[in-house]
C-alpha cells in the first residue's frame, strides 16, 4: 500500500466529499476531494458535521486522514474569497473543529502530505496526531489577507509552545514531519505505507480501555482551567461504575495467577 489512502468503505449519497467507515468501536473518515488537494470546501464542513452529529449520538473514537497522499492543503480559496464579515462572524470553520475537538471519544489524526490553513487546524483539533514522512503542517493566512482564526491561535500555543506557534503564525514557518515530532505536535513518524495501520493501531490501545473512562478523561483534560474537583467528580463516577469494578477484579486475579506460577 502506497502513501494513498484507499478507499475504507462504500461512498454512500450522503457524502460527496468524504469516504467514511462505521465499525463497532470507531469510524474511519477520509477527506476526499483529490482535485482540490482536499481542499475544505463548505459542502465538506456540512458533511463533517454530519460525522460529528453520529459520533454524539453513539460515541465512537475517530481516525480522520486524508486522501491521495495529502491531508488537506487548506480551505478553499475559492470559497473565502466571496466570504465577508457577517461569514467570519458565523465562524463557519471554527465552529465545525471546535465540534471535533469535543467529541465524546478520543480522535486521531493520520497525516502525510500537507496540512496547510484550515486542513492544519482540523488536524489540531484531534486529540492526537501520526506524521507520515512527507506531512508538512502550516499556517500561510496572513499571506491571504487573513488569520488562522479556526482554532490556531489558540490551540497551537498549547501544542507545540508559544515560540514555535509564532513562528508558524506570524513568520510563516512550516513544519516537517522531524521538526512537528520534536515540538511534540505528532506522536510519531510512520512509513507512508504503515500511516494507516499504524493510527489503527492506537486506536485499539485506546478500544481496550473502557470507554467511560475515556470519555471523562478527555473531558477532564478539557476542562478550562482545571480544578481538582473536576477530578474528583469525574473519578467519583467511575468508581461507582460495574466496568472499573470488572477491570480491576481481572487484574488482580492475573496478579495472582502470576504469583502462583512463580
Amino acid at each position: 500500500m502506497s502513501g494513498t489512502v484507499e478507499a475504507p468503505g462504500t461512498r454512500t449519497p450522503a457524502y460527496e466529499t468524504l469516504l467514511v467507515e462505521e465499525r463497532t468501536d470507531r469510524v474511519v473518515v477520509v477527506l476526499h476531494r483529490p482535485r482540490a488537494r482536499n481542499a475544505i470546501s463548505a459542502r465538506m464542513i456540512r458533511e463533517l458535521h454530519q460525522v460529528c452529529e453520529l459520533l454524539e449520538r453513539t460515541p465512537k473514537l475517530l481516525l480522520l486522514t486524508g486522501y491521495g497522499g495529502v491531508f488537506a492543503g487548506g480551505a478553499d480559496i475559492a470559497e473565502l474569497l466571496d466570504r465577508g464579515r457577517d461569514e467570519a462572524l458565523q465562524g463557519i470553520n471554527s465552529r465545525l473543529f471546535e465540534r471535533v475537538r469535543r467529541l465524546p471519544m478520543p480522535t486521531v489524526a493520520a497525516v502525510d502530505g500537507w496540512a496547510l490553513g484550515g486542513g492544519a487546524e482540523l488536524a489540531y483539533a484531534c486529540d492526537v496526531r501520526i506524521a507520515g514522512p512527507d506531512a508538512v503542517f502550516g499556517n500561510p493566512e496572513p499571506g491571504l489577507g487573513i488569520l488562522a482564526a479556526a482554532g490556531a491561535c489558540r490551540l497551537l500555543p498549547r501544542l507545540v509552545g508559544e515560540s514555535v506557534a509564532k513562528q508558524m503564525l506570524l513568520a510563516g514557518r512550516r513544519l516537517d514531519a522531524p521538526a512537528a515530532l520534536a515540538c511534540g505536535l505528532v506522536t510519531e513518524i510512520a512509513p507512508a505505507a504503515e500511516l494507516t495501520e499504524r493510527a489503527h493501531g492506537v486506536l485499539d490501545r485506546m478500544a481496550r480501555s473502557s470507554a467511560t473512562a475515556l470519555r471523562l478523561t478527555k473531558l477532564v483534560v478539557d476542562s478550562p482551567g482545571g480544578h481538582p474537583a473536576v477530578d474528583d467528580l469525574a473519578q467519583a463516577v467511575l468508581f461507582e461504575g460495574a466496568d472499573k469494578r470488572e477491570r480491576m477484579a481481572r487484574f488482580l486475579e492475573k496478579s495472582a495467577e502470576r504469583e502462583d506460577r512463580v
